[in-house]
């Protein structure tokens, strides 16, 4: 039966250097561009999605991620990072309804940015309180109408592990054509469904004339198609532009020659169109 979606929640995960971030930065610029009211979300620890939607250097500079700011990690949890809070009690559910009002840094148009910030110093002890208020942020993270959450996540499944992207209407799952990114993804596409998400696809970054072959020789040898694994697939044709234009790839979208940025806006179509569970699997 279709439904009429009007929000919608996006995780983007996959093994390391498959372009999650450069993903997650256009789809965020093109539906914006297409009225979308969007939020993206940096749950990765390098943080480069900033630099990646083309704040530069000197706005970058002003961001506070969300896991520094100690006293709003003590407001809503009752502990300040910066003490010593070894064997303290603390919410484990604290109300975040503020935060992108508080933290959250406009873009452009209709797109939103809220980093959540990183691990600054080796041996730093428990991360307890800090991971509590990101976690929470990201589960209760509020949906309007006309709006999209994006959720950018660092490389491998740890954050399946603590089930961040419960909740969300999707995942897409970022692979290159080799055998090991795939074999995340897969595994990717697993944990995902545990946690509840409905809709796992599938996106090969990278894709060349070879990429059709290798993803046959890939159900071949792990003896299970591709089609059972993901609800859908897409290939993002390789763009060599890319690498000239880094950081700040989201300037692809406005090249009308571009194939990588013709299939972004159809996947961000699809991402933004109503949900129909009767739709056929994307290629």
């Amino acid at each position: 039966m279709c439904t009429d979606r009007k929000s919608f929640r996006v995780v983007i995960t996959g093994k390391g250097g498959v372009g999650k971030t450069t993903l997650t930065s256009c789809l965020a610029t093109v539906l914006a561009r297409d009225g979308i009211n969007v939020l993206a979300v940096d749950e990765d620890p390098q943080m480069n999605l900033p630099y990646a939607l083309g704040l530069g250097m000197e706005r970058a500079a002003k961001i506070v991620p969300l896991n520094l700011n100690s006293d709003y990690i003590e407001e809503k949890t009752g502990i300040n990072p910066k003490k010593n809070s070894w064997g303290s009690m603390f919410k484990l559910n604290p109300d975040v309804d503020d935060v992108v009002e508080r933290f959250g840094m406009k873009v452009a148009d209709n797109l939103n940015l809220l980093v959540m910030g990183t691990v600054k110093q080796a041996g730093g002890g428990c991360l307890c309180a800090e991971n509590v208020l990101l976690d929470s942020t990201i589960r209760h993270l509020a949906l309007r109408p006309n709006e999209g959450i994006l959720l950018d996540t660092q490389a491998g499944v740890e954050h399946f592990g603590r089930a961040l992207s419960r909740g969300f209407s999707h995942c897409l799952i970022v692979a290159d054509d080799t055998f090991n990114a795939l074999t995340v993804a897969c595994h990717s596409a697993d944990l995902a469904r545990q946690i509840g998400i409905p809709n796992v696809s599938l996106v090969v970054n990278r894709a060349t004339d070879v990429t059709a072959g290798k993803l046959a020789r890939f159900e071949k040898e792990t003896g299970k198609p591709l089609a059972e694994r993901f609800d859908s697939h897409y290939l993002l044709p390789a763009e060599p532009l890319l690498l000239d234009l880094e950081p700040e790839v989201t300037r692809i979208m406005t090249n009308p020659e571009s194939s990588y940025a013709a299939a972004v806006e159809s996947l961000a179509s699809r991402l933004a169109s109503p949900h129909c569970s009767c739709s056929a699997p994307a290629a």
